[in-house]
């Protein structure tokens, strides 16, 4: 019996032994090694199906903890409007998010999945989150370091719910205002795109000043991976459609809409999505000499290409009519990351026996798990995989609040202030007998924060997230003796016959994203146009504009006393009347263009043509009213 003890002892020992010698040799699980011999280390372990499964991104929805198990699925994603539930808070988020990690710790290799999110104006997906303005506001500031800051906030509050990656941010160079997407981005200047990739530092953190070119840095559990989207050339399409074609030559191409990408991939950017769109035809997402030449090969870029969402679909038309032929196409085009996001079976299936049957290199799938790897190792997804409760109490913070009225109030741009002849009309006096607000947009949280908010397209009215509407806003800064008539749209006897000191009217576009932002006019829906017809005919009126792009005004102009361009300012109303009451002046400046009429479109800074309404950069200043006391 005492002679089976000992071997039974004995055998303990070596499997023991061999276990630890087994962890001590699973070099990709030390973090003391270089991240290098660490994704070398787990490449050689990882079967076929173990590297396909990285290249995967599914929408949650599509997703279950035993498919991330099964499948070795490298990410997920919260397309527009899906999460846990209905005003679901930071910590349901969180839950949601672990339960799904565990299911990816539970495989083989025990490889972290990294959780994507559309957070593109703060984490606009999430009730009670920060919502910023949006970026053509943001490019009106000129202030990259306000940006940073906001990127750092923005961070923090997608941590805040358990999630490590953003899409964002969005640096097209929109050229032509008709484009649904134009909200997004901050100018049709490249040199002032370029100057607000200060965002990425924000997100990710400050790149170190040895860094390679190129590799990505993602730095601290307060920080996200970012994305450099949509290359290349998505702001430059004909008549603005969204995802058509971009018809440039190079040098317009590297010159308009490369130039920010430069400064992404220098700051350290993990992550670069594709475009929908062409180039002179041909498909982004198939386009294997912009993407792996020169995204990869040229500019050194070291983190990973993901498509956009059923991007390789959309290669073909109609889209998925070949699909074989479209994971082929995006894969050898260098997209290493694909975004399905409801189907894994059939890509993986479809890039297997691509693989195997030699069609697409080994080399080629390896150079894509290389590069996801290394942006989960840089992020410490491997030390740090579940997310705690470290950082609920930073969603919607009231110091987070206060950076986007700063940027709110630094992004409004004053187009008018009266005529020639008369007094400026802004700013507005606090103290005043009786005063009109007016407008579909003066008292509706959804329309001032636009698309992207809480679901893809936006929604209107007030009970979708927390934040302050401009009426709640003028309502909090006027004299309390001071009397506030609220009605969307008055009719001229009711404007004339009360004796109004003052009118604000604010009126502009509805919740739009992507194609359904399509628009051919441009006009100012009713009753919009009727609105400032009957209030500044019959009192003195400062008309706020909320829209994501320059629309038609000049039929109105001789009749606006002042007018102000607001963009889609988001949660914070109380940036709108910081300057409007004149506690702050106007500072911001226009990021692009104002036209007269859209037959002038596209009409850009130095086109032959340029006969603008306001041009780029316009803007007029106030002076803050000191105080007496």
């Amino acid at each position: 019996m005492a002679k089976v003890s000992v071997i039974w002892v004995g055998l303990l020992l070596v499997f023991g032994l061999a276990a630890m010698g087994e962890a001590a040799s699973e070099k990709y699980k030390d973090p003391k090694q270089p991240i290098n011999i660490r994704i070398r280390d787990l490449m050689n372990r990882m079967t076929l199906a173990e590297k396909i499964g990285q290249m995967v991104q599914l929408e949650r929805a599509n997703a279950t903890p035993e498919i991330m198990k099964d499948f070795s699925i490298g990410s997920l994603l919260s397309g527009g409007g899906s999460g846990p539930g209905i005003q679901a808070t930071a910590e349901d988020w969180i839950n949601m998010v672990n339960e799904f990690q565990k299911g990816s710790l539970s495989s083989r290799l025990g490889i972290p999945m990294i959780y994507g999110i559309d957070a593109v104006h703060g984490h606009n997906n999430v009730y009670n989150a920060t919502i910023f303005p949006h970026n053509v506001g943001l490019g009106a500031t000129r202030d990259p370091e306000l940006v940073k800051r906001i990127g750092a906030a923005t961070a923090i509050e997608v941590r805040a719910t358990g999630i490590s990656y953003a899409f964002a941010p969005c640096i097209a160079v929109c050229r032509d205002p008709r484009w649904g997407r134009c909200y997004e981005s901050y100018s049709e200047d490249p040199n002032i795109v370029r100057a607000m990739t200060e965002i990425i530092p924000g997100l990710q953190g400050e790149i170190p000043a040895n860094s390679r070119k190129g590799v990505p840095y993602v730095n601290g559990k307060d920080k996200v991976a970012a994305c450099a989207k949509h290359f290349v050339g998505d702001g430059g399409t004909t008549n603005g459609i969204n995802e058509n074609n971009t018809v440039i030559d190079r040098h317009g191409l590297l010159s308009i809409h490369m130039p920010a990408y430069y400064s992404s991939i220098i700051k350290g950017v993990a992550t670069v999505m594709v475009s929908y769109s062409s180039w002179n035809g041909k498909k982004m997402h198939a386009n294997h000499e912009l993407v792996t030449g020169f995204l990869k090969n040229t500019l050194q870029f070291r983190g990973f290409v993901i498509s956009d969402w059923q991007g390789i679909d959309r290669i073909t038309s109609p889209p998925h009519a070949n699909y074989t032929y479209s994971v082929q196409a995006g894969v050898q085009a260098g997209i290493d990351m694909v975004m399905l996001p409801f189907n894994h079976t059939e890509f993986i299936d479809i890039l297997t026996n691509l693989v195997e049957s030699n069609v697409i290199p080994m080399s080629r799938i390896d150079d894509a798990v290389r590069r996801i790897l290394r942006v989960k190792f840089r992020m410490g997804l491997f030390e740090n995989p579940l997310a705690d409760l470290s950082f609920v109490d930073q969603l919607g913070s009231q110091a987070h609040r206060d950076l986007a009225r700063e940027a709110v109030r630094k992004s409004l741009v004053l187009l008018k202030n009266g005529d020639e002849a008369d007094a400026p009309l802004l700013p507005l006096p606090k103290k005043a007998n009786k005063i009109l607000v007016a407008g579909t947009h003066a008292h509706d949280l959804g329309y001032q924060c636009g698309g992207w908010t809480i679901t893809w397209q936006g929604l209107s009215g007030n009970n979708h997230t927390t934040g302050t509407t401009i009426l709640s806003a003028i309502s909090a800064a006027v004299d309390p003796s001071t009397e506030i008539v609220f009605t969307e749209n008055p009719d001229a006897e009711f404007v004339k016959s009360n004796n109004f000191s003052y009118a604000v009217v604010v009126i502009g576009e509805p919740p739009y994203a992507e194609t359904a932002g399509d628009s051919l006019n441009l006009t100012i829906s009713e009753p919009g146009p009727s609105t400032i017809t009957n209030v500044c005919s019959g009192v003195k009126c400062v008309v706020v504009v909320i829209s994501g792009r320059p629309v038609v005004i000049q039929p109105y102009l001789s009749s606006i006393h002042a007018l102000v361009a607001a963009w889609l300012p988001g949660t914070e109303g109380q940036g709108v009347t910081d300057v409007l009451f004149g506690d702050y002046g106007f500072t911001g400046k226009l990021p692009r263009t104002w036209f007269k009429t859209v037959d002038q479109l596209p009409m850009n800074s130095g086109d032959p043509h340029y006969d603008p309404l306001f041009p780029i950069g316009f803007g007029l200043a106030t002076q803050p009213i000191v105080a007496s006391y």
